[in-house]
């Protein structure tokens, strides 16, 4: 355990770092936005391209691990519609709240993961999320993008502008090139490994940075009990059923101990833009986002001590 948190210490501290630097008058909102953008279109893209492209895929159970987070993810979508008419007459929750806690039970924070990951198990560790990347991102958005349109728009689903959001998004095709890069054996000339590498390393340090820069600490101050559902859907529930569904189709080692980090993982920060420019309970989103990454200090530690 101490061996955990010591390595998720940084990791964590950098995030507070990027809290602090946004409530410092030390760069405008249009300075964070370009941030963003940078480090999702160019850092972490180049990141997860030299990350597949070296390496070494057959050592590692690739569909074994992949279907096991597919299915943990699907079997979490089945449970949040089963609970969502109870939910509706308990606590009052409309459509928009309810994408608003379907997002938080369902997607993660891939930043988050692969800084702890790396932290945590080395080149080894970044390989095995490329991996949890590959297989969650593309299914979790075509969800996310679907409940928003039935639940808080109100609007049959349209396939089109769905399968473009699944394949421009820099996640998916970037884990797309690398794969090819390594099944093809492309010979990648050594100027542009480490032009990338330079790439990729800036990802982990600005990507941390967002999120520390994302959250909403006074939006946390006084959770709503829905919050705490969906935290505890997220950080308990996910990772218990991926790793179990795991371990049944004999996933072990390091591979099992990322499966079920990359499922305990807090919801994406760009949940909250979705929820904002989809009609999703934005501000339900944003306290779902921050109270999830100030609990994830302590489940993370929690949940990989239990399976270590």
């Amino acid at each position: 355990m101490f061996a955990i948190i010591a390595s998720l210490t940084p990791v964590f501290l950098i995030i507070v770092l990027g809290a602090w630097l946004k409530a410092m008058p030390l760069m405008e909102d249009a300075g964070w936005r370009g941030l963003e953008r940078a480090t999702y279109y160019v850092f972490f893209p180049a990141m997860i391209i030299m990350t597949m492209a070296k390496a070494d895929l057959r050592a590692v159970p690739v569909l074994a691990m992949g279907f096991a987070l597919i299915a943990g993810i699907l079997c979490m979508t089945v449970i949040l519609l089963a609970l969502r008419p109870l939910l509706a007459r308990s606590l009052a929750m409309d459509g928009p709240a309810f994408t608003s806690v379907f997002q938080g039970a369902t997607r993660w924070n891939s930043f988050v993961a692969i800084a702890t990951a790396g932290a945590l198990y080395g080149q080894l560790g970044l390989t095995l999320t490329a991996i949890s990347v590959a297989a969650m991102i593309p299914l979790l958005n075509v969800l996310a993008v679907v409940m928003l349109q039935h639940y808080a728009q109100d609007k049959p689903i349209v396939l089109g502008p769905t399968l473009k959001a699944i394949i421009t998004n820099p996640f998916v095709w970037s884990s797309g090139i690398g794969i090819l890069i390594n099944m093809i054996g492309i010979p990648v000339p050594v100027i542009a490994m480490r032009f990338g590498d330079i790439l990729g390393a800036a990802a982990l340090g600005t990507g941390l940075l967002l999120v520390g820069a994302g959250l909403e600490v006074r939006a946390a101050l006084k959770p709503r009990a829905i919050t705490w559902i969906s935290t505890g859907l997220k950080l308990l529930l996910m990772p218990a059923m991926a790793g179990g569904i795991a371990m049944a189709l004999g996933v072990t080692g390091v591979a099992l101990q990322v499966a079920i980090l990359s499922a305990a993982m807090p919801t994406a920060s760009g949940s909250y833009i979705l929820a904002r420019q989809m009609g999703g309970d934005a501000p339900l989103m944003a306290e779902i986002l921050t109270v999830q990454t100030l609990i994830a200090v302590i489940t993370i530690p929690l949940v990989l001590a239990l399976v270590g």
